[in-house]
């Protein structure tokens, strides 16, 4: 590992078009869960200028239906909480198509319990799951302050109806590193979408004082360093500036590149698809390795066959940061939870609608909603002491 270096990352807002996607692909996701906890979802999005499309499939039993209309409703509600009201993009404007459709038998077959044959995986994939020390929340520092910027912005946009703020907006960060910790920002950019003949200078000042807020005290990168929307002007943005898809921002989901990627989207995707349980998952279990204080920092690695239960394969490393072997911590979470797509369920109560809120800001190093069960369940350290009595 090198100690001394520069690490950039960057964020999306909830109003980005591919976010959009990211939001109404688990807001059906959540309707479907919340009308039957065992649905069967795979939702992809499509936004383009004044146009919303939805394709996929999912798996109800006899006797619950859900109309076209209800969905219809559903997704203009999430566009309009999002803030889109634009000529170009209007929640009760926009051309809406639903294209969704029953399950594949052949996939029910391969992925449903029957006999004393167990749940299988829903399809082949390896997924991974990383945790540092860098943050209190365990996550890398790029991506975490890349997140809050973005945060505290659509904030300032949602409490105030007169903000000069539109909903799509980017932010990149670089960190330098010295011996192996963030010190300092290099560089700051944020690009944000604005009123028509807004002062680019007034919208420099509300993003300073947003990244000076964020980022812990003297951090804060020179004036040089300091881009705020570097074209000039972004008054033309959201699905009317480029078009979105559901699953196109799988690193500002994850890590901020940070750690290795599986390639698989979580959006859009019941918890059955080890795509997103298994990766969450990946999180829990190296976030409470790191917490445990075996490791400064942890990747974990696991993957399964289409139909099978069992994993094929964990692999564990902590980066030359262990305090015992990498095999042992294997050995040790192997028999600590059962690593099945029904027992990653059971565990982390995934079955619930509580999609919504990952589709925006970062999957991982979210605090859980203690009032609402199964909220970011991944991200709670309730194995610690089970590991450390373990070993």
């Amino acid at each position: 590992m090198r100690n001394d270096f520069f690490f950039t990352s960057e964020s999306v807002s909830e109003g980005h078009p591919d976010k959009i996607c990211d939001r109404i692909s688990d807001a059906v996701v959540d309707l479907m869960l919340s009308k039957y906890p065992e649905a069967r979802v795979a939702c992809e999005t499509l936004v383009s200028t004044n146009r919303t499309i939805l394709a996929g499939e999912y798996r109800l039993p006899e006797g619950i239906n859900i109309a076209n209309d209800e969905i219809e409703q559903l997704v203009r509600k999430t566009v309009r909480d999002i803030g889109y009201e634009q000529e170009g993009y209007h929640w009760e404007n926009m051309h809406f198509e639903c294209h969704l459709h029953s399950q594949s038998s052949n996939i029910a077959i391969g992925v449903d319990k029957s006999g004393n044959k167990d749940e299988g995986a829903g399809d082949q994939g390896l997924m991974f799951g990383y945790a540092s020390n860098e943050t209190e929340v365990l996550m890398p520092a790029p991506i975490y302050y890349a997140h809050e910027i973005l945060k505290e912005l659509a904030t300032i946009r949602h409490e105030n109806k007169n903000s000069i703020l539109l909903p799509d907006s980017k932010s990149q960060i670089t960190l330098e590193y010295k011996d192996g910790k963030p010190v300092k920002t290099s560089s700051v950019v944020v690009s944000t979408q604005h009123k028509k003949n807004c002062s680019q200078d007034d919208i420099r000042e509300i993003v300073r004082d947003v990244v000076i807020k964020t980022l812990p005290d003297d951090w804060m990168c020179s004036e040089e360093e300091f881009y705020v929307n570097p074209t000039g002007i972004f008054e033309i943005g959201g699905p009317d500036g480029d078009a979105g898809l559901t699953g196109r921002k799988i690193i500002v989901d994850t890590y901020g590149g940070a750690s290795p990627h599986g390639g698989g989207a979580f959006s859009g995707k019941d918890p059955t698809k080890v795509d997103r349980s298994a990766a969450y998952l990946t999180r829990y279990l190296a976030k409470n390795v790191v917490a445990a204080g075996l490791a400064s920092r942890c990747t974990i690695q696991i993957a399964y066959a289409i139909g099978i239960s069992k994993p094929l394969s964990l692999y564990v490393n902590t980066e030359g940061t262990g305090k015992i072997d990498d095999s042992k911590i294997e050995k040790v979470l192997l028999n600590l939870v059962d690593m099945s797509p029904r027992g990653i369920r059971e565990h982390l109560n995934l079955n619930k609608p509580i999609y919504v809120p990952t589709a925006a800001y970062g999957h991982f190093g979210r605090v859980p909603n203690e009032k609402i069960e199964g909220s970011f369940s991944w991200e709670k350290t309730d194995l610690v002491e089970s590991i450390l009595k373990e070993i």
